[in-house]
C-alpha cells in the first residue's frame, strides 16, 4: 500500500512540472530502473528529496516564440449607417427631422450618400421644388449610373415641369436597363398622351399591361381611345380593367357612365350601383347616379342622393350646380340661383355653371343678368351655337334689335344640329316684318327636325307645337315635313319637364363631341305675326332641351311678379 502511495505522489508531482508528452517518457524510462524500496522511497518524499525525479526524465523542449499579431484594419466611415433612421423619419412624414438628420449625413459623408439625397429629392418634391428635386435626382444618377430608379425619378420630375420629349429620352434610356419594368412603359404613354401622339402612348401602354396588369394603366388606355372618339374599345378596355378588378368603384363608376354615355341606361345603372356597394361614399358614383335620376325627373330622389355627396365633398361645383337644377325642375328659382352662385363661386371659369345661371335669370325675367352670365360663358366657350341663342332672348328683351339679329346669325352658323336655334331666329324676324328670310330659318329648321327624327325618338313636344302654330302665320300651309309624324306623337303622353344636368365634370372620361351633355335652353323671343290671329293668342317656345318656362311673348303687357321660393334651412 505504501509503495502505491509513493507512485502516486510521484505521478501528481511530473503532472505539475511536465508535459503530458514528457510525462509518459519518463515513465517508460523509469520502468527500466531498479525498484527502490519502499521504506527509502517514503522517506524521500517527506523530505522532498530529489530522488523522486527520475534520472531518464528529458526537459521540455524550448517553444518557439509567439507571432507577432497583425495590426487591426483602419476602420472606414459607413455612408448608409443611418438610412433606415432616415427611412423611417420620411414614412411617418416627420420631415423636419428628416431633412436635419440627411443634413448631418452629407456632412459626415461629403455629399457621397445617395440614399440621404435620394430622400431629400423626394421631399423637395413633395413640397413643390420640382427643379431643385431634379437637380438631386441627377445628383443621384451620378453617383450610381447604373440604378434604373434614379432614372425614373429624373424622368418623372422633367415630367412634373411639362418636359415630356426629355422624360421621353431618359424613360428610353431606363428601359435599355430594364426591359420588362411596366412602369417605365406606363408613364412613356402617359407623355405621348400629352404630346397627342395617340399611337405610341396607346403601343407603350399596351406593353405595360402585358407586363404586369395595373388599373392606372387600364385608365389611361381607355382614356387614349376616348380622345381618339372610338367609345366601342374604351368600352372594351374597362371590361378587361373590372374583370381584373371587380370592386373597383373607380372602374365601376367608369364604364357605367361610358354606358351611360351611349344611352345603355339599363347597364349603366348596374354598373354605378355595384359601385355604390362597394363605396356607399363614392362621390362620383353617386353623381352619375343622382344625375340618371335627375335627367328621368325623380328630382327629390336625386336630391337625397346629392346629400350623401355633400356631406364628404361640400367644396364640390358640379355637385352644386346639379342641386340647383334639381331647384329648377322644382320652379324653386331663387334656391337654385342660391346654389348655383355657390357653384360659380367655386368654380368661376365653369361654362356650364354660367350657362344655368344665364337661363334661371331669363327664366325669372332679369335679362340685364342673364345677360352678364351668358357673355361670360360665351368668352370661355366662343364656339357653342346655344349660349349665343340665349344672349340674343336676352337682347331682344333689352331692345338691343342690332345685337341680338348678330348673335342669332352667329348662333345658326355655329349649331347645325339643334332646330331651335332657326326657329327662335324666325320668331325673331316674324316679330320684325322680315317673312322672307324667317321663311328661310323655317325650312332649315324643319330639315333639322328631320335629320333629329333620325337620330332620336323623342322630340319634344312644345317645339313641335310652336312650329304648328308658326307654319300658318307663315303661310305654309300643312305640307311641313314634321307634321307626318305629329298626330302619333301627340297621342302619347309627355314626360314632365326636366331640368337639365351638367355632369361632365364628374365624369374624368371625355365625351365625344357629338354627345354633350345636354344644357337647359331658353324660349324664343316674341312673336307678333302680320297675319291677323286668333285673339289672345301667344307665341311661346320651348326649345328641345326641357325644362321649360316660357317667357311670356308680349313685354308690354303687364305681368304678375314671380313667386320666391325660400332655401330650405338644410
Amino acid at each position: 500500500v505504501s509503495s502505491k502511495m509513493a507512485e502516486n505522489l510521484l505521478d501528481t508531482n511530473v503532472n505539475q512540472e511536465q508535459s503530458p508528452k514528457q510525462v509518459d517518457s519518463g515513465n517508460i524510462q523509469g520502468d527500466d530502473q531498479k525498484e527502490l524500496s519502499p521504506d527509502k522511497e517514503i522517506s524521500d518524499v517527506m523530505s522532498g528529496s530529489s530522488v523522486l525525479a527520475p534520472e531518464a526524465v528529458k526537459s521540455p523542449p524550448p517553444q518557439a516564440p509567439a507571432r507577432p499579431r497583425p495590426k487591426k484594419a483602419p476602420e472606414l466611415p459607413i455612408f448608409e449607417c443611418k438610412n433606415w433612421l432616415i427611412h423611417q423619419h420620411y414614412i411617418r412624414k416627420e420631415y423636419e427631422l428628416c431633412k436635419a438628420l440627411i443634413k448631418e449625413e452629407l456632412q459626415e459623408s461629403q455629399g457621397m450618400c445617395e440614399y440621404a439625397i435620394y430622400v431629400q429629392a423626394l421631399i423637395m418634391r413633395q413640397e413643390g421644388n420640382i427643379q431643385e428635386s431634379l437637380e438631386l435626382f441627377q445628383t443621384c444618377s451620378l453617383l450610381n449610373p447604373q440604378s434604373v430608379e434614379n432614372l425614373k425619378q429624373v424622368a418623372r420630375s422633367l415630367f412634373l415641369l411639362g418636359k415630356h420629349k426629355s422624360a421621353i429620352d431618359v424613360y428610353n434610356e431606363a428601359s435599355k436597363m430594364n426591359m420588362k419594368d411596366w412602369e417605365i412603359f406606363h408613364n412613356l404613354g402617359v407623355c405621348y398622351l400629352f404630346l397627342k401622339e395617340y399611337s405610341k402612348a396607346k403601343e407603350n401602354l399596351k406593353l405595360a399591361v402585358q407586363y404586369s396588369r395595373h388599373e392606372v394603366s387600364f385608365q389611361m388606355l381607355a382614356r387614349v381611345y376616348l380622345l381618339e372618339h372610338d367609345v366601342d374599345m374604351a368600352l372594351d378596355i374597362y371590361k378587361r380593367a373590372v374583370e381584373f378588378s371587380p370592386e373597383n368603384p373607380d372602374l365601376l363608376t367608369n364604364l357605367g357612365l361610358l354606358y351611360l354615355q351611349t344611352e345603355q341606361y339599363q347597364r349603366a345603372f348596374e354598373h354605378l350601383g355595384n359601385a355604390l356597394t362597394y363605396d356607399p361614399v363614392h362621390v362620383k358614383a353617386i353623381m352619375a347616379a343622382g344625375s340618371m335620376m335627375q335627367s328621368h325627373g325623380d328630382f327629390d330622389v336625386a336630391l337625397t342622393k346629392y346629400r350623401v355627396a355633400a356631406a364628404s365633398t361640400p367644396e364640390s361645383a358640379p355637385l352644386w350646380n346639379n342641386i340647383a337644377m334639381c331647384f329648377f325642375g322644382k320652379k324653386k328659382y331663387v334656391a337654385a340661383i342660391s346654389c348655383l352662385k355657390r357653384a360659380v363661386y367655386l368654380a368661376p371659369f365653369d361654362w356650364k355653371v354660367l350657362y344655368n345661371l344665364g337661363l334661371v335669370h331669363l327664366t325669372m325675367q332679369q335679362y340685364a343678368s342673364a345677360f352678364h352670365y351668358l357673355s361670360a360663358a360665351i368668352n370661355i366657350r366662343p364656339k357653342m351655337g346655344e349660349l349665343y341663342m340665349l344672349l340674343a332672348v336676352a337682347l331682344t328683351h333689352l331692345e338691343d334689335e342690332q345685337n341680338a339679329r348678330r348673335a342669332y346669325e352667329q348662333a345658326a352658323n355655329l349649331d347645325q344640329k339643334n332646330p331651335s336655334v332657326n326657329l327662335n331666329y324666325c320668331i325673331f324676324l316674324m316679330n320684325h316684318g322680315e317673312r322672307k328670310a324667317a321663311a328661310r330659318q323655317f325650312s332649315v329648321f324643319e330639315q333639322k327636325l328631320q335629320d333629329a327624327k333620325k337620330h332620336t325618338s323623342t322630340v319634344d313636344q312644345e317645339l313641335l307645337d310652336m312650329a304648328s302654330r308658326l307654319g300658318p302665320s307663315l303661310h305654309l300651309g300643312e305640307n311641313m315635313v314634321w307634321n307626318q309624324q305629329q298626330g302619333a306623337e301627340e297621342s302619347k303622353p309627355q314626360p314632365p319637364s326636366r331640368a337639365s344636368v351638367s355632369t361632365a365634370h364628374t365624369n374624368d372620361v371625355a365625351p365625344s363631341p357629338e354627345k354633350e351633355a345636354p344644357v337647359p335652353t331658353a324660349p324664343p323671343a316674341e312673336l307678333e305675326p302680320t297675319a291677323p290671329p286668333p285673339p289672345e293668342a301667344e307665341a311661346e317656345l320651348a326649345l328641345p332641351t326641357p325644362p321649360t318656362h316660357p317667357i311670356e311673348d308680349d313685354t308690354r303687357r303687364s305681368r304678375e311678379p314671380a313667386q320666391r321660393v325660400a332655401l330650405p334651412a338644410d
